[in-house]
Order: C-alpha cells, then sequence, then structure tokens
C-alpha cells in the first residue's frame, strides 16, 4: 500500500493506494483519506481503512458468474487474456505423460477426500497389480480414479446425466452401494473440513435432476461462449454445489472439469493435494459471491505446475 497526495486549490488530498493486477495489467485502487492531515491524523485514517482498501481491491478483481449473468464484451475479453495469459497451448500428451498424470491425478484426488493411499502405493496399485495394506475401499476407488480418466480420454460426451453416472458408477462400483445412483429424496449432504466445520450445503434432494438438466443446458448453449477453462470452471463448480451424489462428489466434480477441458483441446489438470485449502476456498468465494476468477486462477496455477512435472 502507498500514499498518494494531490494539491487541488492549495489543498492536499491524501488517498491509500494499493496496486492489483486484474487480467494482464496492473491497476491502483484508492481510498480518500481526508484533506490536510497531520502526521497522527493520517496514520489514524490508514489504520482505519486499510481492510476497506482490500475488500475494495477483491471487488474490482472479481468476474461474475457466466451461470447467472450475460457477461458484457469488455468481460469476456477479459476473461480470454486472462487465459492466453497462463500460456496454455492445445497439447496432445503423450502415453509416457498421461502415465504421469494418472498416477498424481488419482493421488491427489483420492488423498483430498482422506484416502490415506501414498503416491508410492498408486503407483503399484496401477502398474504393478499390488495392494498395500489400505481397506479394500480406498483400493479399489485408486483404481476406479484411474478407469474414469481412461473413460474421458475416450468419449465424446461433453456432459449429460448419463455420463456424471457413469463416472460415479466406475470409481465407486467396488465401494459404495449406491454407486451411480443421484441422491434420492430425503439424503441430503454437506461438504465438512477437517475442523468440523460446514463448507457447503448440497442442493435440496427434490431438486438434484432438475438442477443438473439445467447445467446440461447452459454448456450445451454456451460452450462456444465462454473460454474452455471458464466454462470448465463454472460447470465444475455449479455441479459441487448440486452435490448430487451422496458422496463422491469432489472425484466426479474433477473428472467432469477435466472432461470439459478435453473436450475442448486442452491438457488436464491435477489440484494437488497441497492446495485443497486454496481449491475449497475458490469453491466458497464462487458461492457466497458468485466470482468464477478464484477457480480459473488455481486451474492456470496447477497448469504450471503440471507443466514443470511433464518435463
Amino acid at each position: 500500500m502507498g500514499i498518494e497526495i494531490r494539491t487541488v486549490n492549495e489543498k492536499k488530498k491524501y488517498y491509500l493506494t494499493r496496486p492489483y493486477r486484474l487480467l494482464g495489467k496492473v491497476k491502483n485502487a484508492r481510498i480518500f483519506l481526508g484533506t490536510n492531515l497531520s502526521k497522527s491524523a493520517l496514520s489514524k485514517k490508514i489504520s482505519d481503512v486499510e481492510f476497506l482498501l482490500e475488500k475494495k481491491v477483491s471487488e474490482l478483481k472479481s468476474v461474475g458468474d457466466p451461470y447467472k449473468t450475460v457477461l458484457s464484451d469488455s468481460e469476456l475479453d477479459g476473461l480470454k487474456t486472462l487465459e492466453s495469459r497462463g500460456k496454455i497451448e492445445l497439447v496432445h500428451l503423450s502415453e509416457a505423460d498421461w502415465k504421469k498424470f494418472v498416477e498424481v491425478f488419482t493421488y491427489n484426488t483420492n488423498a483430498i477426500e482422506g484416502s490415506t493411499v501414498t503416491k508410492g502405493e498408486v503407483r503399484k496399485i496401477l502398474e504393478e497389480n499390488k495392494w498395500p495394506d489400505r481397506s479394500k475401499e480406498e483400493i479399489s476407488e485408486t483404481s476406479g480414479v484411474s478407469e474414469a480418466v481412461s473413460y474421458i480420454r475416450k468419449t465424446k460426451e461433453h456432459i449429460s446425466l448419463g455420463l456424471l453416472k457413469k463416472l460415479h458408477h466406475t470409481v465407486f462400483k467396488n465401494s459404495k452401494g449406491y454407486a451411480g445412483k443421484f441422491r434420492g429424496r430425503g439424503v441430503e449432504v454437506a461438504v465438512i473440513s477437517s475442523s468440523g466445520a460446514v463448507i457447503h450445503r448440497g442442493a435440496n434432494s427434490k431438486k438434484v435432476v432438475s438442477l443438473l438438466i439445467e447445467l446440461v443446458k447452459w454448456y450445451s448453449k454456451n460452450k462456444a461462449v465462454y473460454p474452455p477453462i471458464v466454462l470448465a470452471a463454472v460447470v465444475h463448480n455449479q455441479f459441487e454445489m448440486i452435490h448430487p451424489f451422496q458422496d463422491g462428489n469432489g472425484r466426479v466434480g474433477r473428472l467432469l472439469l477435466n472432461n470439459i477441458l478435453l473436450k475442448h483441446g486442452l491438457p488436464p489438470v491435477n489440484i494437488e493435494l497441497k492446495n485443497q485449502k486454496v481449491y475449497y476456498r475458490a469453491l466458497q468465494v464462487y458461492e457466497v459471491v458468485g466470482d468464477v476468477r478464484p477457480m480459473v486462477e488455481l486451474i492456470l496455477k496447477e497448469y504450471k505446475s503440471l507443466k514443470k512435472m511433464l518435463k
């Protein structure tokens, strides 16, 4: 933060300023502090409004929710600029690259949900068919995620209710009795943090199917309108808001995220365990204030990590 002083009609006007980057350009946010302030008065004013300036920056950097509001041409251009600055190229991963990706994605997407299977154990399960001393449910879900990644590589479907059921069944067919089935009436769910706090409550069970149909329709209507990463982020976030399954929504949601990216010619992305808090925060910001930017930025960040891994 800094202080900007403007002299107008022999009066000194003081502003608290903070630079921030928005869609590739550096801009300044400012809040008026007062006129002809003494050092002590200036110091007190700064202390009083620092948090307001941070709030203002957050609001200025936010990108509206395309699912609810038709974005303007300038907003669209900005989103495209944000995506292009991530330098994500249309690429085809080699089979060796895919092998690496499947291992790290399987480990991370399961670990985010509490799986105790280690990276090394994931490799042994997938490559050597060796079972570590873990529960049969964790082992089967390790194989299930790998199988689901193979499926989204081959399928031509972008999103449908049938695809969602297929992905859920593929991952959980040997661990959950409700694999491939949406929540029935009366089955309500919530996402709980490790500390016991409620992060999110899923949609009312009566509305699950109708909300998913709306999501499919939105994607069909907008798949040629928005940049691929924005499409993937919105679809993923909306899927997680609905939370259509009794359990396993996070893993299916991240598979769906990758399916949208792949269908637009982009490489897959791996949400790392170390970024779990950032990931949950991005979902919360989207739910509370309708800002899709945090999820888009996380995806771009994870792409950079993926590039390093595949070198």
